[in-house]
């Protein structure tokens, strides 16, 4: 491997344009930990953490415009996965949250079942429970 990582995961960079609806999505509904809070030349970062990952929430000082929303929609990082334990109890929370589904629970093989929704800003996060 060329590089010489230091830390035993990839951390995720989402911009957001609404970060009140965002942080209420990963840190009240989903339970990560807001461990940070950083004004910087870009705008407002919000880390939040995920087992030893950081998910970032960037606020830039511009608007920016937002692409096509949905797993199908363009080319690119359409979607990350969390592999978890509680999948139907995350699902029910979901639900009530009226959270968008992009693919509601499904055992896509057995003993794998998946759930995909959409976050406020439109990103596709992947819920994996395996027995």
């Amino acid at each position: 491997m060329l590089m010489n990582p230091v830390k035993q995961n990839i951390d995720l960079g989402i911009v957001v344009s609404d970060p009140t609806e965002c942080l209420h999505f990963y840190r009240d509904i989903l339970g990560l930990e807001k461990t940070e809070e950083i004004t910087m030349g870009l705008g407002t970062l919000h880390r939040l953490q995920y087992c030893n990952s950081d998910v970032k929430l960037l606020v830039p000082k511009k608007a920016k415009q937002s692409g096509p929303e949905g797993l199908q929609a363009q080319e690119g990082i359409r979607y990350f996965t969390m592999v978890i334990s509680n999948i139907k109890e995350v699902v029910t929370k979901l639900t009530e949250e009226n959270v968008p589904f992009e693919i509601p629970l499904t055992e896509i093989r057995p003993g794998t079942t998946i759930a995909m929704v959409r976050d406020p800003a439109g990103n596709v996060l992947e819920f994996v429970e395996r027995s």
